[in-house]
């Protein structure tokens, strides 16, 4: 199945605490054998419990691909060490270290927010870990571009109001399709209701079946 509904720990915007990083899913240490079970089966990825930095808003702080990842700074040592053994590693400071909300990739490109400056100590550097080029960019004029985007190798879904440039330079970035859509009856906040695998979706409970449909349409899930 291409797609499926849930909550993660009682909470619909299941793309605020799961985080998909290439073939593992990243989840909170918290969530019930049950959870983690239908999660495993339903994505057939590693299954990877995880915080960072004593939070289990994994999808909000950490953000990645099969080359890197990048996380916020509040990481402990022992958190980034783990990390490590899933590829390179880019800690986002400054007070923009929310990687999962500034951040939307997939193994051909990235879009970064505004608020991440240009050049090697921004950017360029998430770039360079993700093994990828980076381009900055605002979804829907917002700059939180992770919670306005979902992405995958097959398509990206964006915030309805996504102006036309915005869609044209992420489509580049990704190089992939580019379609809108919600979530949760409504909700325009697609990367913060939604995470995906190549293969798999999850939207929080409530999504209509149009609005699932849309999902499976723009993230070649059908």
């Amino acid at each position: 199945m291409g797609i499926s509904t849930g909550d993660i720990l009682g909470h619909s915007q299941v793309g605020v605490y799961i985080s998909v990083v290439g073939d593992v899913l990243f989840h909170p240490h918290s969530l019930s054998e049950d959870a983690k079970h239908e999660l495993q089966s339903s994505f057939e990825l590693e299954m990877y419990p995880f915080m960072v930095g004593g939070s289990s808003l994994i999808g909000s702080l950490l953000k990645g691909n099969r080359k890197g990842i990048a996380v916020a700074d509040i990481a402990t040592e022992a958190e980034l060490d783990e990390l490590t053994s899933f590829g390179d590693v880019v800690v986002m400071q400054s007070g923009v270290n929310a990687a999962g909300n500034l951040v939307e990739c997939n193994d051909i490109g990235a879009v970064v927010s505004p608020v991440i400056p240009p050049g090697s100590n921004g950017s360029d550097m998430i770039g360079e870990v993700l093994g990828v080029n980076a381009v900055r960019s605002k979804v829907a004029n917002h700059d939180t571009v992770g919670s306005m985007l979902v992405a995958n190798s097959n398509g990206v879904l964006a915030h309805p109001d996504i102006t036309a440039e915005e869609a044209r330079v992420i489509e580049d970035a990704l190089g992939v399709p580019l379609m809108v859509g919600t979530v949760s009856f409504g909700s325009p906040f697609v990367g913060a209701g939604c995470t995906a695998s190549d293969n798999h979706a999850m939207v929080g409970e409530g999504s209509t079946g149009p609005e699932l449909n849309r999902i499976e349409d723009a993230l070649g899930l059908i």
